[in-house]
């Protein structure tokens, strides 16, 4: 599949079966997130590999989201590392480049995946539960597992979202070329 090709068709799963991901899908997503751009290549991302049941189970309760945290048989919880802090904006920044190389990947490999935030709201809970130290601080989980449902969304007009040389001029879609 090519780039754009599944840019446009991942969607956020969050319905999955009961069957674990293989640790080589595994090690590819991780991979993936891994060569996300970063000021200075600070690589400011650390991740936690949830696999063990009583671990999901214990983190379903950090969310609203518990059935689908509860459903996916892996999880991967994603942390900005402050030792290694180039620019906080900056950094954030990366961490959501390098949860997008895992969703694509995830997509890529045929596996579902979704990207829970409201989780952040439990914070301290989940930083309890897998005893991370102060300097993790909690940006995503991401729920992966072989997709139980197929999902669709629709976009907005690019003319909706874009302006051109200023604020007020319409992007006009005839700007933009269609062939990849």
């Amino acid at each position: 599949m090519h780039t754009l090709d599944t840019i446009k068709a991942r969607r956020s799963i969050r319905k999955f079966e009961n069957t674990p991901v293989e640790k080589e899908d595994i090690d590819t997503i991780l991979d993936s997130g891994r060569w996300a751009p970063s000021g200075l290549n600070n690589q400011p991302w650390r991740f936690i590999v949830i696999q063990d049941k009583e671990t999901i189970k214990n983190l379903s309760t950090c969310t609203h989201y518990s059935e689908i945290v509860e459903g996916a048989p892996l999880l991967i919880v994603v942390y900005l590392y402050h030792e290694v802090l180039y620019n906080y904006v900056k950094d954030i920044q990366s961490i959501g480049a390098s949860i997008e190389n895992m969703l694509l990947a995830c997509h890529e490999l045929g596996l579902g995946a979704v990207w829970l935030g409201e989780i952040l709201n439990q914070a301290e809970s989940v930083n309890t539960i897998l005893e991370t130290p102060e300097s993790f601080e909690l940006m995503a989980v991401v729920a992966i597992g072989h997709p139980a449902e197929k999902s669709t969304s629709e976009r907005k007009e690019i003319h909706e979202l874009v302006y051109s040389e200023k604020f007020g001029n319409r992007w006009i879609e005839e700007n933009r070329d269609e062939e990849y």
